[in-house]
């Protein structure tokens, strides 16, 4: 069981990284302010080509605005002189001016609105980058968060039965060492009282021998030396004297 819930933790960490991998969320929504910057950048070029071409155009429609008052000085100043052909040539030049004048009020009247729908583009996506950061701190902090939960779940999901057996049991073998320590102590300490008391037996054995051989030695009648204690070597002892007395005799 133990193998196999290793194996378990194993394989729940490795997937968790792998969903990690294929959609962080730090990544993600850093990926995803960073393509709307991307595109701002885009509108504000967009913007400024099209406010140069709308500055290129209102210059053009000016000068033809003024060529249409130049014109029609010319073709008055030719009526003035007698001279109608001039006068039309100058009127048809005029005209001319002023058909190009209108094109180009038509065409920058349409790149006003162009401007103004990319200048409300340009704001709406700069608010939205706006807020799309402060999402993205919130929810990085909050991923952030998540993920140091989750670890902590699985650091204390591995902390099952199996790991508190093997304290258990190494609980259980420190129990046994003290036990066997306090058993050898005890056995010294035994060894010790042994060798003490037999000091005593033989003390207290050597008094009561002493004793004995005193009272055995007050119980012999008066005279008696320890040599006599055996009868049988006594009379050999005098039989011995009285012959020695007899063979000095002449």
């Amino acid at each position: 069981m133990n193998l196999f819930d290793r194996f378990k933790r194993v394989a729940k960490s490795n997937l968790n990284e792998i969903v990690n991998k294929l959609e962080d969320p730090e990544k993600v929504m850093t990926q995803a302010v960073t393509d709307l910057q991307t595109d701002l950048v885009k509108i504000r070029q967009s913007y400024a080509e099209v406010m140069a071409t709308q500055k290129k155009m209102q210059k053009q429609k000016d000068a033809a605005d003024k060529l249409v008052a130049e014109w029609m000085q010319r073709a008055q100043l030719a009526v003035s002189a007698g001279d109608d052909e001039l006068a039309k040539e100058a009127l048809s030049r005029k005209n001319t001016a002023q058909e190009q004048a209108e094109t180009l009020a038509g065409q920058l009247e349409a790149q006003n609105g162009s401007l103004e729908q990319l200048f409300e583009s340009m704001s709406q996506l700069e608010a939205k980058i706006t807020e799309a950061k402060s999402m993205k701190e919130q929810y990085i902090a909050r991923a952030r968060t998540a993920k140091t939960a989750t670890k902590v779940n699985d650091m204390l999901a591995g902390v099952g039965d199996n790991s508190m057996s093997s304290f258990d049991r190494m609980k259980e073998k420190v129990e046994q060492l003290e036990t066997t320590a306090e058993v050898s102590s005890g056995m010294i300490g035994a060894a010790k009282d042994v060798s003490l008391e037999d000091k005593f037996k033989q003390l207290e054995s050597g008094s009561s021998v002493d004793d004995e051989l005193a009272q055995l030695k007050a119980g012999l009648p008066s005279g008696e030396t320890k040599g006599e204690l055996n009868p049988a070597k006594s009379a050999a002892d005098d039989e011995l004297a009285k012959l020695k007395k007899e063979m000095e005799k002449p």
